[in-house]
């Protein structure tokens, strides 16, 4: 299942964020996910990823690893495709 992961920190958490960010290259994220895709926003300390995973155990214990400099917004994510066959199915059934 895809995964949509936003997180944002508080400017306070900057220095840190760019301590651990430049020690650890992002930290890649733990067996059982799939990085699928990650984009920083300019001049914030936010940014997305596109990640897969077949549990949420994995998504849990990787975003505790940054749970001191950020909060996260974890959403599962369907593609167009997989979107357009749940609408179909749904209009099917009025």
């Amino acid at each position: 299942m895809k995964f949509i992961v936003q997180w944002k920190g508080l400017p306070t958490a900057q220095q840190s964020a760019i301590e651990r960010f430049m020690k650890t290259g992002g930290a890649l994220p733990p067996d059982g996910i799939t990085m699928l895709g990650r984009w920083h926003a300019i001049g914030e300390l936010s940014g997305c990823a596109i990640v897969e995973a077949d549990s949420t155990a994995p998504l849990a214990a990787w975003v505790l690893q940054f749970g001191d400099i950020f909060t996260f917004t974890i959403s599962p994510a369907v593609t167009d495709d997989e979107l357009g066959k749940a609408l179909a199915a749904f209009q099917a059934g009025r």
